[in-house]
């Protein structure tokens, strides 16, 4: 179980001088001495904010001169809070919460001797003061930085795979309160949902696994005016690696900027499916898609590639 450590990632992010340095500290503390955490404040036009990234060596990966597949782990969200708007954390959070969250165990695990085989990268951003911004059926948060700049920082060259960790709970399509995992995509093609992921999820919650539909419009970069879900598969758009999504959900649609509205179960859930992900990918028993069924599609149909590009109108 990992709720002390979600526990205590809640109560560094649930203040209004939340920041990446004092999450940093704490994960230098408890993580061994050759993990990487680098921090950079990033300006936008609506605000700033905190930056981190974590490199956790596994024991045959690439940190070690390992060909052990790397898993990034991204906690996607507008912001953390939605000061002044509204007192403490937001629904929106939950990613970052859930991220950061699987991270510290990750961290603690590598300290204690519990080294995975592959490396896994870490990425999320910390603003306790994000904008909001209108949305159907319900209001989303904003960020205080666009989503090229959001990529940028936050996909990895590194990751031979990415999870994707959101709260997704403003919307009709998927209405279970819990986590749901969306097919994998690459390169702009929505792939079939992995098989192994499935496994994993059924073993962590102990129930049958959910998984939430995705559009066409989802696999483009936002800003070109289609509707999307969320944000949740945007790293998508700025890496030929395969994303899914892991979605922290509810039965009832919830507004990313509203408060008291982070189920703790759910989170953690969230976490330990990632982490669990990350165990068996290092160790190459985890495939998000098939690589013989995408060669025959690229084969027949061609690339999707303009998908992850801004697209040009006709």
């Amino acid at each position: 179980m990992l709720i002390r450590q979600m526990i205590e990632i809640y109560d560094l992010l649930d203040r209004p001088d939340a920041n990446g340095a004092a999450v940093a500290d704490l994960l230098r503390r408890r993580g061994p001495a050759e993990m990487k955490v680098l921090t950079e404040r990033v300006e936008g036009a609506s605000g700033g904010t905190d930056c981190i990234k974590i490199l956790i060596p596994g024991r045959a990966g690439a940190m070690s001169g390992g060909d052990a597949p790397t898993l990034g782990v991204v906690g996607r969200l507008g912001g953390v809070g939605a000061r002044p708007e509204v007192v403490g954390a937001v629904s929106d959070g939950d990613g970052a919460i859930a991220a950061l969250t699987a991270c510290l165990k990750l961290v603690e695990m590598a300290a204690t001797g519990d080294r995975l085989e592959g490396d896994v990268v870490v990425a999320t951003h910390v603003c306790p003061n994000a904008p909001t911004v209108p949305h159907d059926p319900v209001p989303f948060m904003g960020s205080p930085i666009d989503m090229g700049e959001m990529n940028r920082w936050e996909v990895d060259g590194r990751m031979d795979a990415v999870l994707s960790l959101d709260a997704t709970k403003g919307n009709r399509i998927v209405n279970r309160n819990g986590i749901a995992i969306s097919p994998t995509v690459k390169e702009g093609a929505i792939l079939p949902v992995s098989p192994d992921l499935l496994d994993i999820m059924a073993r962590v919650t102990g129930r049958m696994p959910l998984v939430f539909a995705l559009s066409q419009y989802d696999v483009t970069p936002y800003g070109n005016g289609l509707h999307h879900l969320n944000s949740i598969v945007q790293p998508s758009c700025a890496t030929e690696a395969p994303v899914v999504g892991v979605a922290i959900t509810t039965e009832q649609a919830v507004a990313g900027c509203a408060t008291g509205a982070s189920h703790g179960t759910d989170i953690e859930e969230a976490a330990r499916f990632a982490v669990e992900v990350a165990k068996s990918f290092g160790r190459g028993d985890c495939a998000f898609f098939d690589e013989g069924q995408y060669r025959e599609f690229l084969d027949r149909y061609g690339s999707l590639g303009a998908m992850m590009t801004p697209g040009t109108k006709r």
